[in-house]
């Protein structure tokens, strides 16, 4: 008895890439119906622009398939196809380069929106506004959920660089939001 194809593991399907068409389409297919949400989403929240964050998900599974073509030994599937969308993304900030200053973020506000909305809107512009190394690894921490040790694999970085940017970063947010926090301590 067969198995099914959704049963194998991301590295054996990555090993079937290489079959014939047929095979290599389906295995190609499984991929990425469960990496494309996890790639979608850190595009997404690196670029923080969501036509920016397609163009460059698209680029990511059209390398990730190219790269197929080169022989390597795959350990692990995901943290590989999230340093290719990494690259793609620092690349994609690189080419941007907006400067946007810190007063421009702490003087947004709307009326209408409920405080929720406004301190989700101001954690969102804290994280923009952190140091492009900082930003990065704090993203796949806290809202990938990943491992110190997958991020230091996907970076590149030492093990201890990460802890210590996302510490930092930890640190730069609470400062960013430390004035707004205490303006809202005003009205409770």
């Amino acid at each position: 008895m067969t198995k099914k194809l959704e049963e194998n593991s991301d590295i054996e399907l990555y090993n079937l890439l290489d079959s014939e068409k047929k095979t290599s389409d389906r295995a190609f297919a499984e991929l990425y119906n469960r990496l494309s949400p996890r790639v979608y989403a850190y595009c997404r929240r690196f670029l923080g622009n969501k036509e920016e964050a397609q163009d460059v998900f698209q680029e990511v599974f059209v390398r990730f398939f190219n790269s197929t073509k080169q022989k390597r030994e795959m350990t692990n599937v995901p943290a590989f196809i999230l340093r290719i969308a990494r690259n793609l993304c620092v690349n994609a900030k690189r080419n941007e380069r907006v400067n946007i200053s810190y007063e421009d973020y702490m003087y947004i506000h709307d009326d209408d929106r409920d405080e929720k909305d406004e301190l989700l809107n101001l954690i969102k512009k804290a994280i923009d506004l952190l140091p492009e190394d900082y930003r990065e690894v704090f993203i796949l921490r806290e809202y990938d959920g990943m491992t110190y040790n997958d991020i230091a694999e996907i970076t590149g970085e030492s093990l201890s660089n990460v802890k210590v940017r996302i510490y930092r970063a930890k640190q730069k947010i609470r400062e960013i939001l430390q004035p707004y926090m205490k303006e809202m301590e005003k009205y409770n």
